[in-house]
């Protein structure tokens, strides 16, 4: 299957509605903090040709794929290789002050999951990799053959909410101490073995030590909340913002920011707002959208999404 087939954009028609009346514009500049294989991208070059594209991305290969995708517009889009928490970086070096709008898909891409070598999977084999930047140095096999039971046992709590982190914790310290852990089948394996067979039942007994691992190695949540108020701070007035999250500590975190920043910062009891405290943002959903039903039986992907979107409607004192 080719690689611009293989992946299917979450919420395509309602991001391009939510963001269209910021990018309708003449130079516009949209930043797809996540580009992953441009499937959102192509769309917003395709439906307005004026707009200029930043796509950020950790990983390599997701930008080649997104390089040829979006070779037509190529005098529209400027790729770079970065962590989006580099995002007002990215933005300075090319010279860029203000942006009408920013997408980010969070969490692990189409692109990675369906890579079997890369590692994000529980239901197939492979090495214990699971970086997002294949450039980078710590992966899941370091972080088990390394980390401290507390360590582990923390994370798995931390970025899995597993409530049997310290049982998988100590298995894996055991394990270790005869042969290091591997491949992706090992764990799963290990984890499987210590977990009682009612809680199987309740979904696969991986599912949560991998995200976490996952976060962890790419460290996710860190990145995100240095990202999401560089990327508020960069919109200009009447600049538009969607955050589409897969988990709930993804979507805390994009929560408070956005929440803050459409929210008084008048001290209480003050009889008079001054203009300096009224709120930079305005909030465009009623909470956290998710994908219609419809969406969900053609995209799978779409169920656990949740949507958040915001206008900056003032400019920072």
């Amino acid at each position: 299957m080719a690689d611009n087939t293989i992946h299917t954009p979450v919420m395509l028609a309602r991001t391009v509605e939510l963001l269209a009346p910021a990018l309708d514009k003449p130079g516009a500049v949209l930043v797809d903090a996540t580009l992953g294989m441009a499937g959102h991208a192509e769309a917003f070059l395709q439906r307005f040709p004026n707009l200029i594209l930043v796509g950020l991305d950790r990983d390599t290969e997701a930008l080649a794929i997104a390089g040829e995708r979006l070779a037509t517009f190529a005098d529209r889009v400027h790729l770079v290789h970065t962590v989006y928490d580099r995002f007002a970086e990215s933005l300075a070096d090319l010279g860029i002050t203000e942006v009408a709008g920013i997408l980010f898909d969070l969490g692990v891409s189409s692109l990675q999951l369906d890579r079997v070598e890369r590692g994000f999977s529980y239901s197939k084999d492979a090495p214990l990799d699971m970086r997002m930047d294949g450039t980078s140095e710590l992966t899941a096999e370091v972080i088990l053959a390394e980390y401290s039971e507390q360590e582990l046992r923390r994370i798995f709590w931390e970025y899995g909410e597993e409530r049997l982190a310290p049982r998988y914790a100590k298995r894996i310290v055991e394990k270790r101490a005869s042969a290091p852990l591997v491949r992706s089948a090992e764990l799963v394996e290990l984890i499987t073995a210590a977990t009682p067979v009612a809680v199987q039942r309740n979904g696969h007994p991986a599912k949560r030590v991998f995200q976490a691992l996952r976060i962890e190695v790419n460290q996710e949540l860190a990145v995100l909340g240095r990202a999401i108020p560089e990327a508020i701070a960069s919109l200009e007035v009447g600049g538009r913002i969607v955050v589409l999250a897969y988990q709930s500590l993804e979507d805390r975190i994009v929560k408070r920011a956005l929440v803050a920043a459409s929210s008084s910062t008048a001290p209480v009891g003050l009889p008079v707002e001054l203009p300096e405290h009224l709120p930079q943002l305005k909030l465009l959903v009623r909470g956290a959208e998710l994908a219609s039903d419809d969406e969900k039986a053609e995209n799978p992907r779409a169920t656990p999404v949740r949507l958040r979107a915001a206008e900056r409607v003032r400019r920072a004192a």
